[in-house]
């Protein structure tokens, strides 16, 4: 304890000085007997481990999500959604993974997206490798389970972009897709 306070007190000293009693310092050719210790070199970087395609999928397996939202924006590869429309998942309306927009359906505002898998996903996203049939259009509402696939820069309004979570209903597209994120 007290070499940590002798040390902090040298620290404070040390800062303390003057510039022109640093410059003389500096300038002071230093003593024969002692020994310039070698510079210390920043840690180097530790590289994150590249994952294997297994590890991956299971990353993608405990992430999946059930994204049940409307539909904002039909793009040619996916939907950009706004999920969190979690009273779509009642009795009547769970037959088809696309839902008209004529459906009454109400977003909770205090809902919060939990870290389980197959919990609803909340929030803006991308949805990627949809079926094919029926056709969702915009401001339809669509329930499927999704898997993460990494990010997807969306451009809502010209000169602007928005950075949201990209999902795929496949999972081999979901792992092929987070493998070609990967650095």
């Amino acid at each position: 304890m007290r070499i940590l306070l002798v040390l902090l007190l040298a620290c404070v000293a040390g800062c303390a000085r003057d510039r022109s009693s640093m410059r003389a310092i500096e300038a002071a050719p230093a003593p024969a007997s002692t020994v310039a210790a070698p510079p210390i070199a920043p840690p180097p970087a530790v590289a994150a481990p590249a994952l294997s395609p297994d590890q991956i999928r299971t990353q993608c397996i405990d992430g999946r999500r059930l994204v049940c939202g409307k539909v904002l924006k039909v793009l040619p590869d996916g939907l950009v959604v706004d999920s969190g429309y979690s009273d779509l998942l009642r009795e009547p309306l769970i037959g088809s993974w696309v839902i008209p927009g004529t459906v009454s359906a109400s977003r909770d505002s205090t809902s919060i997206e939990l870290k389980q898998p197959g919990a609803p996903c909340i929030g803006w996203i991308f949805l990627t490798d949809i079926p094919r049939r029926p056709k969702a259009k915009n401001f339809d509402y669509v329930v499927i389970m999704a898997y993460p696939a990494g990010q997807y820069v969306f451009s809502p309004a010209p000169n602007m972009t928005k950075v949201i979570r990209r999902f795929s209903a496949g999972l081999d597209t979901a792992v092929k897709l987070s493998l070609q994120a990967v650095p």
